[in-house]
């Protein structure tokens, strides 16, 4: 079984995207079709799924948008699916966790165990041993928030320590002291190109995921050419709602395919 580095290293090379579709899926906006289906969020999100596999290098649900409606147990159906029907293609669990050792046990058992996720998101504001519990399920990946997309990240991501900012202080931790496993990540905010560069400046190759490009409004061709490795990769370049939203009748599927093909070709075109 190939750990989730070397699933999204796979998964570059298959795809040749750096596209991350995520599902954020709100009820409230299904075309009619779906209405009043107790299976909905799962039938929503396995047709986005299908529909947009082809370009994309990782998928991401977000938990909230499944835990909120009471569906966590059509997440867990739908990421089997994904892991079923798509096999190689990576599934990052957007839960942004963090806790001390104990129950951050528990929910790396979460992540890993009941969802059956490949990579898990956490918060690394209580340290490393918040962060220990998910390393030692072997291959799995975790990906750490570093620089976000939002504009309050600041208020905290960017106090000085010392000579530099809190979140390179972070990027140093997690790509050298942290990175028991060799399976961290990054999380860097499109919406903060000149950070992402910083961030790669520290971490050399180690992947990062880049949420804010679509609704939040994120340059894609500043973002590629900040944080693309020298091969070319090194990115899982997120959007959700651009994407899964696209469309809003019966035939949202083939909207989200395309706009996740033109979102790919663009990230591409600066490759």
């Amino acid at each position: 079984m190939m750990s989730f580095i070397q699933t999204l290293n796979a998964a570059w090379q298959k795809s040749n995207s750096l596209l991350c579709v995520g599902l954020d899926p709100e009820p409230a906006r299904f075309p009619a079709g779906l209405a009043n289906r107790a299976d909905a969020i799962f039938d929503f999100c396995r047709a986005i799924v299908d529909a947009t596999a082809p370009y994309a290098c990782a998928f991401k649900p977000q938990i909230a948008y499944f835990a909120a409606h009471r569906a966590e147990a059509q997440l867990e159906q739908l990421i089997a699916h994904i892991h079923d029907a798509h096999p190689g293609i990576p599934v990052v669990l957007d839960a942004k966790r963090g806790d001390i050792g104990s129950t951050a046990e528990q929910y790396a058992r979460e992540a890993f165990e009941r969802y059956n996720a490949d990579a898990v998101t956490v918060n690394p504001y209580m340290g490393f041993d918040s962060i220990e519990p998910y390393l030692e399920h072997a291959g799995r990946g975790v990906i750490v928030l570093c620089r976000t997309s939002n504009p309050g990240g600041s208020d905290l991501q960017f106090l000085q320590t010392g000579d530099r900012p809190l979140y390179q202080v972070v990027a140093q931790l997690a790509a050298e002291k942290w990175n028991a496993s060799g399976q961290l990540s990054l999380v860097v905010g499109a919406t903060f190109p000149n950070e992402i560069a910083q961030v790669r400046a520290i971490v050399g190759d180690m992947p990062l995921l880049i949420p804010g490009v679509g609704a939040q409004g994120g340059d894609i061709e500043a973002t590629v050419r900040a944080g693309r490795t020298d091969s070319g990769a090194g990115m899982m370049i997120n959007s959700s709602r651009a994407i899964i939203f696209a469309g809003k009748g019966d035939d949202f599927a083939e909207a989200a395919a395309q706009a996740a093909r033109q979102t790919r070709d663009a990230i591409n075109a600066f490759r």
